[in-house]
C-alpha cells in the first residue's frame, strides 16, 4: 500500500512542478496512459486499499475517497466491465465497513487526544468540536450521514468509539451509510461514462480529468497529512462524552 501511495504522490508531485502549459499536456498523455493500462485487477487493488485507509485511519481525511470511486467507475466503463463495477461495488462496500468498525476501535482504545493538533488546519481543536457536535446531534445518523462528508468520515467512528456508542448500534449505522454511499458514487461513474459513448470527447475529458483530480487530490492529501501530523498534540484536548 506504501507503495501505491509513494506512487501517486510522486506523479502529482511531477505534475505540480511543470510550468502551467506542459503540466496541462503532461496531465492529459499520463491521464490516458494509465487508462490504457489500468487493468480491473488494478482499480480493485487501488480502490480497496484507498476506502479501507481512508474509513479507518486519520490519514484517510487527506485522502480523496469520493472522486476514487467516482474515477473507478469511469475507468471500468471504459474496459466495459459492467460486472466487474458491480462486484468491485460490493467489495469496497465490505472495506468501507471494516474500515470503519477499525477506526470505532481505535477511538474506544485512544479517545479523541490524537485528533487535536496545535495549529492544525484540519487536525484542529474546532474541526474535532464540530464533528463532535454533529454527532452528538444525530447520534446513529450521524454515522450513516458522515459517509457523504469527506473529513467527517474518518472522525466520526473515532468519535463513536470514544463515546462509548453500542457496538451492535454502531455496526449497523456503519453498514447502511457504506451501502449507499459507495454503490453510489462508484456506478455514477460506470453509468455515467457510458451515458456519453455518444459523444466519445467529452467521455474521455471526464475519464482523463477524473483520473487526473484523483492523483493531483492524494499527491496534495499526503502532504497535508505530513504537515498535520508534524505539528505537536493539544495538551489538553476535548474529552469524550458517554452515550
Amino acid at each position: 500500500m506504501s507503495t501505491l501511495l509513494a506512487t501517486a504522490n510522486g506523479l502529482a508531485g511531477s505534475l505540480v512542478a511543470s510550468p502551467l502549459g506542459s503540466a496541462m499536456e503532461s496531465s492529459a498523455v499520463l491521464a490516458t496512459g494509465v487508462l490504457q493500462r489500468a487493468a480491473p485487477t488494478t482499480v480493485w487493488v487501488v480502490v480497496l486499499s484507498f476506502v479501507f485507509l481512508e474509513c479507518a485511519f486519520i490519514v484517510g481525511m487527506f485522502l480523496p475517497g469520493d472522486s476514487l470511486l467516482f474515477a473507478a467507475g469511469v475507468v471500468l466503463a471504459a474496459h466495459e466491465q459492467e460486472l466487474s463495477a458491480w462486484l468491485l461495488a460490493l467489495a469496497a462496500s465490505v472495506a468501507a465497513v471494516a474500515g470503519n468498525q477499525v477506526g470505532f476501535l481505535v477511538g474506544r482504545r485512544t479517545g479523541v487526544k490524537i485528533l487535536a493538533r496545535k495549529g492544525g488546519r484540519i487536525l484542529s481543536r474546532s474541526n474535532l468540536d464540530r464533528a463532535s457536535a454533529f454527532f452528538d446531534r444525530w447520534g446513529f445518523w450521524s454515522v450513516v450521514v458522515a459517509r457523504w462528508l469527506p473529513w467527517i468520515r474518518t472522525l466520526a467512528p473515532m468519535i463513536a468509539g470514544a463515546a462509548g456508542m453500542d457496538n451492535r448500534r454502531y455496526i449497523t449505522a456503519n453498514a447502511l451509510g457504506a451501502v449507499i454511499w459507495v454503490p453510489a458514487l462508484l456506478l455514477l461513474g460506470y453509468y455515467g461514462a457510458g451515458l456519453l459513448d455518444a459523444m466519445p470527447w467529452v467521455r474521455q475529458a471526464t475519464t482523463i480529468g477524473s483520473i487526473v483530480f484523483f492523483i493531483l487530490g492524494t499527491g496534495y492529501g499526503l502532504y497535508r497529512y505530513r504537515q498535520e501530523m508534524r505539528k505537536p498534540l493539544e495538551e489538553d484536548p476535548v474529552p469524550a462524552e458517554s452515550h
